[in-house]
């Protein structure tokens, strides 16, 4: 509770401006709800707020969008299911349960909180449009159920356009600057893990918890890149150079694994040459990594790029490893090349990286249906609580918790729970507030507008001080949200002044969230070394379908980085992060397949006999390294593809730098499968 004093007392200059910013867009929301006289204006108060998560104009902007959007098709559903269904209240709840649990799954399947609100969205305006017909139904026409609809959808998209409004107009804070400073930050991670990497006296630790800060960057540079397209003429660019920068990063950590193993692992085969090339790149990435100035950072990569290349052809190669690792560092520059460039293009528009697709989010159905099923358990037993009081207050139980339970799905459960236990403690501290404070104040108010807002205008801005930390922004959420539904502002606030009903409406919540809890707590979902073994398996699909696309190694990179970011998750807890590495080893493998189906088709056209069945060998060796096995069958592929271009006579240079390759990757994976077992 230090911290929350701390916040609330003594709060940062940016959380004030966000609090005041938040204090109007609620003001203005219940507003304009009030003088369009709808009959829950509090709903737009409820929108409003879960707007002011993020505070930047392009995320709010994001957000509005799909808030209303979301909005609108859980608007129509609920009249759909009216209309088919209001004669039968039991079959309605079970349909309006079905969609809830899809929604809810479906918002498994994608990464960007603004796109999992969607869902939030769709199964929630649906629900409260369901709920609030059916309290009533005798009283109910055709015409009613669209007049609530209306008034449903009307106040949630007023919040979301309000906010958005309030965003743009008042202390904007752009998401480009957060985007570019994001951009720094993960290269210069990128360049110190990749100096650690060819440090022989780094230690195992220190490289793991510099490629977890690596990849938390890069999925925060993955979730923002999408809405920075929403701020100016430029927005767009900037969002693919996001894209790119984020494509070379990945690019750069599946080349560097391949130095920093050798040298760990195999010294025997380091060369005088090798040993020479390593030094070299550990020095210009040093200086690199030391470096603000984006000319010097270009031309020490450009310079060290001429001297490779000259190397290569004033040199004779000792072994058919060296060629390989000389093509390795050439593509690490090219690489850095343009990771610079796309930094650049944050700063300012550069129409060459405009092709640069985003990242792709894994879609385990899996966990989609354990996160759909938790969503529609929590509605079926606060519908049975409903059912059986007939307490129009147990509402709640069924539609906080429902919302809860989408958004926090993603959450790791150690963290989950108390995240829950501080929305607990929010709940409390706003039906205390509630009943002391807010409707003490607003009985002698005389309806007034004017003193409502100010009544209310205290309790919101302490709770967005709190919602603009993140440590504490569980306690504000869960104050403020309860606290506009118990309230319930509106232009008649007789209903608000009834304390059994505020009572409980409060112990509705407060039972709701406590329910969501113990069904997190209870129905964990799929078991990580379950979850694991699905991503490599998707791993192993891909591998084996990698040559079918028309740019692979972009293809491969967008499919793997949201698994790299799982898998180093569930690998957190452990000391050997054999799980990672393996994670790691399948980002190189796609890109030396890509590497070596390239060789091969420059040198003797796409009729190469073995090519296809090596490729196979390496996806099922990789599969089987991630069981912690190995066999020779990837070895014997390797064996026969070299023989049959050895046999077509063309560039023997090349062709010893795949065999060079196939070493490392036969190493490499024989090394996975010991530390997996």
């Amino acid at each position: 509770m230090g911290v929350v004093l701390r916040h609330l007392f003594f709060p940062k200059k940016q959380a004030v401006i966000f609090a005041i910013k938040g204090v109007i867009a609620m003001a203005m929301a219940l507003t304009i709800a009030m003088a369009l006289n709808l009959d829950r204006p509090y709903w737009a108060l409820v929108s409003a707020i879960f707007l002011q998560l993020r505070p930047e104009s392009g995320l709010v902007i994001e957000k509005a969008l799909c808030q209303i959007i979301g909005t609108i098709v859980g608007g129509l559903f609920g009249i759909l299911l009216l209309s088919q269904l209001m004669s039968y209240p039991y079959l309605a709840l079970g349909a309006l349960a079905i969609w809830l649990g899809l929604n809810s799954a479906l918002s498994a399947m994608v990464r960007q909180a603004n796109f999992v609100y969607a869902f939030a969205m769709a199964a929630v305006t649906a629900e409260i449009i369901v709920l609030l017909v059916m309290v009533s139904p005798t009283t109910v026409s055709s015409q009613g159920v669209f007049d609530v609809a209306q008034a449903r959808m009307s106040e949630i998209i007023i919040g979301s356009l309000c906010a958005g409004i309030v965003s743009h107009l008042f202390w904007p804070v752009k998401i480009k600057n957060s985007l570019q400073i994001q951009a720094r930050s993960v290269i210069n991670q990128t360049l110190n893990y990749l100096v650690a990497e060819l440090d022989t006296k780094g230690t195992h630790e220190k490289r793991h918890t510099q490629i977890d800060g690596v990849m938390a960057t890069l999925g925060l540079i993955n979730e923002d890149s999408s809405a920075v397209r929403y701020e100016g003429p430029k927005g767009p660019g900037r969002s693919r150079a996001a894209n790119q920068l984020a494509q070379k990063v990945l690019s750069l950590l599946a080349l560097i694994q391949i130095f920093g193993r050798l040298q760990r692992n195999h010294s025997e085969l380091i060369t005088a040459d090798l040993a020479q090339l390593f030094n070299r790149l550990k020095q210009v990435l040093a200086s690199i990594a030391a470096s603000d100035n984006y000319a010097f950072c270009a031309e020490e990569v450009k310079a060290f790029r001429r001297e490779l290349t000259e190397w290569r052809v004033n040199n004779t190669f000792e072994a058919p490893f060296e060629s390989h690792m000389f093509n390795v560092a050439l593509d690490i520059t090219g690489d850095l090349t343009i990771l610079l460039r796309a930094y650049k293009a944050l700063q300012e528009r550069d129409k060459t990286l405009l092709n640069a697709p985003s990242m792709l989010t894994y879609r385990d159905p899996l966990a989609g249906i354990i996160v759909g099923f938790r969503t529609l358990l929590v509605f079926v037993i606060g519908a049975c609580i409903w059912i059986s009081t007939g307490s129009s207050a147990a509402l709640m139980i069924m539609i906080l918790p429902v919302i809860f339970s989408i958004m926090l799905a993603r959450i790791p459960l150690a963290i989950l729970r108390v995240v829950i236990k501080r929305l607990l403690i929010g709940v409390v501290a706003a039906s205390v507030v509630t009943i002391f404070y807010a409707l003490n104040l607003l009985a002698q108010s005389g309806g007034q507008l004017e003193v409502l807002l100010l009544v209310l205008a205290g309790p919101y801005f302490l709770g967005l001080l709190l919602i603009a930390e993140r440590e504490t922004l569980p306690y504000g959420l869960g104050f403020c949200i309860p606290f506009s539904i118990l309230v319930r502002p509106s232009t008649d606030m007789s209903l608000a002044f009834t304390i059994d009903y505020t009572l409980s409406a409060a112990m509705a919540i407060f039972v709701g969230v406590s329910i969501l809890f113990w069904i997190f707590h209870l129905f964990t979902g799929p078991s990580i070394q379950l979850l694991v073994s699905r991503v490599f398996k998707a791993t192993h699909k891909d591998l084996m379908n990698i040559d079918n696309q028309k740019m692979p190694a972009i293809w491969y990179n967008r499919r793997m980085a949201d698994r790299l970011l799982r898998l180093i998750n569930y690998d957190q807890g452990s000391h050997s992060r054999a799980i990672t590495d393996l994670a790691l080893t399948g980002l190189n493998l796609g890109h030396a397949l890509v590497r070596v189906q390239s060789i091969c088709e420059n040198l003797v056209g796409k009729k190469l006999k073995y090519l296809k069945k090596w490729q196979y060998k390496l996806a099922d060796a990789f599969l089987l390294a991630s069981q912690g096995k190995c066999n020779d069958d990837f070895k014997q592929a390797s064996d026969l593809l070299y023989q049959e271009l050895v046999s077509e006579g063309r560039d023997s240079a090349q062709i010893d730098a795949i065999q060079g390759m196939f070493i490392r990757i036969n190493l490499t994976l024989e090394r996975s499968a010991s530390k997996i077992k």
